[in-house]
């Protein structure tokens, strides 16, 4: 730290010292310094404990307890000259002890904290700016604890622990601390250096997306699962009923090929979240020829329409080659387990009724013969 003499023009260096050399401590010193100005950490926190021993069973102690804007819990450890080698371990226990605090338990906290006469709830709601007590979300399901560490320095263990740690998802931030003497007066400097402040939310946003990645990548082997799964209970009665799919086996696609043994035209079953599609699809190759198809039945759609019970919808798809004719289930899907069977029969009769109707006029439009 440098202090700018205006007079010469200079920049002066202050006196770098140790906490423990100043006979500064932790908690009468450092931990007040936090506790009366939190910014003094880079954002705007709600102190709302100080040396919280709320836990069961334990006679631990957590050194400052907060609320961030966004309404999360924030445990706040302070090491002065020296991190040590147990801050990580320490701080995610206090961690998993205060995940349960309802906004109830954050209140008669912070209530606990205040001095006579004030009251938590309207200091909560002044912090927010809202009115509104009952709309602040405290602690919320879909939120997240973090954690600050403050030291004068930090060793190599526990900053290699916390990359890792954020690298998977946990919050925490490193803030560096160092005291200066310049004439008698005592200066502090604070530095964030996990995550490195220019690239932080770069390396937020990027954990973020990991994290996506991860959930995502799990719940889409789930959902093929439950795919293969009807498709194994279908495939029977889509068999039975249609004569077709005698050679396909269930996969993890959301349709299957109901190939009609002419290149070209497919009659295909369709499962899908949270409905079912049973459809005939014109892909020729060529889609000139798939729209002239396409648009000499939809010139008879309102014959067609009177021997389905489902609406038929035509889909031209402008923007695909191939052309699509259907008939929608909305009434469950695959996530619909219980009712996968009325799901199978409507898929069932509704290819077989597609079947039934188009196969005629294609054959006439093609000039081919469908195989039985």
């Amino acid at each position: 730290m440098f202090l700018i003499d205006k007079d010469k023009n200079r920049a002066v260096s202050l006196e770098k010292r140790s906490f423990s050399e100043l006979y500064l401590s932790e908690r009468n010193d450092l931990q007040e310094w936090i506790a009366h100005n939190p910014v003094i950490l880079g954002e705007r926190l709600l102190i709302i404990q100080k040396e919280f021993a709320g836990f069961s069973d334990t006679k631990e102690r957590l050194d400052l307890l907060a609320l961030d804007e966004n309404g999360n819990l924030v445990i706040i450890e302070n090491k002065l000259d020296d991190s040590g080698r147990d801050v990580v371990w320490q701080a995610l226990k206090y961690v998993s002890y205060c995940a349960t605090l309802t906004k109830a338990d954050i209140c008669e906290i912070y209530q606990n904290y205040l001095s006579e006469g004030l009251i938590s709830k309207d200091k909560i709601a002044e912090f927010y700016n809202n009115p509104d007590f009952e709309s602040i979300r405290l602690n919320p399901n879909d939120g997240d604890q973090r954690i600050f560490f403050v030291a004068a320095n930090f060793r190599k263990e526990v900053t290699s622990t916390v990359l890792w740690l954020r690298d998977h998802g946990v919050d925490i931030t490193c803030i560096k601390v160092s005291v200066f003497m310049d004439d008698g007066k005592l200066y502090l400097d604070t530095e964030q250096i996990l995550p490195i402040k220019d690239i932080g939310d770069y390396q937020i946003k990027l954990s973020a997306k990991k994290q996506e990645d991860i959930i995502s990548s799990g719940e889409e082997a789930t959902r093929q699962k439950l795919i293969r799964k009807f498709w194994e209970k279908a495939l029977p009665v889509l068999r039975k009923r249609t004569g077709l799919f005698a050679n396909v086996s269930p996969s993890a696609d959301n349709w299957l090929n109901g190939s009609s043994g002419v290149g070209g035209v497919e009659f295909n079953p369709v499962i899908l979240k949270d409905k079912a599609r049973a459809e005939l699809y014109i892909d020729t190759g060529d889609a000139d020829r798939n729209r002239r198809i396409f648009m000499i039945l939809y010139a008879e759609k309102e014959e067609y329409a009177k021997m389905f019970s489902a609406e038929i919808d035509w889909q031209e798809l402008p923007n695909r080659r191939a052309c699509r004719i259907c008939v929608f289930y909305i009434e469950s899907g695959l996530l619909d387990v219980e009712h996968w069977e009325d799901a199978i029969s409507f898929l069932a009769e509704n290819i077989a009724k597609l079947m039934e109707v188009f196969k005629p006029a294609l054959a006439s439009v093609l000039g081919i013969r469908f195989t039985s």
